[in-house]
């Protein structure tokens, strides 16, 4: 069952408008200097308020896909949909998490560069996921209830995202022998070219549904 027309192209654009208001936030808080600039905890809440901008949006695109949890008479591309959303919502939650953690560090003094880094790392691998079975999707999008949902430019440009996030999260893995983020660099660039890529999903994703007159 699917939501009427007109109310469900109002979901889509809050769902477009979450995942972009959260990847600029995520942006943002990666450009090199805004956290010398904000402090320690200013940047670390700029990812919080990120993340959970990332989870509003994804449980609505969760709740959009109209579908129970798989069963036998569910297959092909509608179930790598739902399994997409799926992954990808608990990916988000993992990365509010992630930021939480570090957003406690900052505010309480902690030295503790590997704070939350099991999280982020776990959501990174979830969107590695949610976007492989988006392709699944998209390469079949006919079968789903709206071939909107799973457009081919920003299936690519959230699976490059994904994999921009687990380059981020590679790099900021701790060296436990120097207690250092492995490439400082890596995580920075991951991150800021990630949330690039998945603001320019969620803007071309609006724009889509503009276009189409809903």
């Amino acid at each position: 069952m699917t939501a009427p027309p007109r109310r469900r192209s109002q979901r889509l654009r809050r769902e477009a408008w979450g995942f972009a208001v959260g990847s600029l936030f995520f942006a943002i808080g990666a450009v090199p200097g805004y956290a010398q600039a904000v402090g320690p905890t200013g940047g670390a809440l700029t990812f919080v308020i990120g993340s959970v901008f990332f989870t509003a949006a994804a449980f609505i695109q969760l709740a959009l896909s109209g579908r129970r949890p798989p069963e036998k008479a569910l297959h092909g591309a509608p179930a790598a949909d739902w399994w997409s959303a799926a992954t990808q919502f608990v990916g988000t939650i993992l990365f509010n998490i992630s930021t939480t953690a570090v957003l406690v560090a900052a505010a309480t003094g902690t030295v503790d560069p590997a704070a939350g880094w099991r999280p982020d790392a776990g959501g990174s691998v979830l969107f590695l996921v949610s976007s492989a079975l988006a392709l699944v999707a998209a390469a079949r999008r006919h079968e789903l209830w709206d071939p909107l949902a799973r457009t081919w430019h920003g299936t690519w440009l959230n699976a490059a995202g994904s994999v921009f996030f687990a380059v981020s999260a590679v790099g900021a893995f701790v060296v436990p022998s120097t207690r250092t983020l492995l490439d400082a660099h890596a995580a920075d660039a991951g991150t800021l070219l990630g949330a690039l890529c998945f603001l320019a999903a969620a803007l071309l994703s609006r724009r889509a549904i503009s276009v189409d007159g809903e």
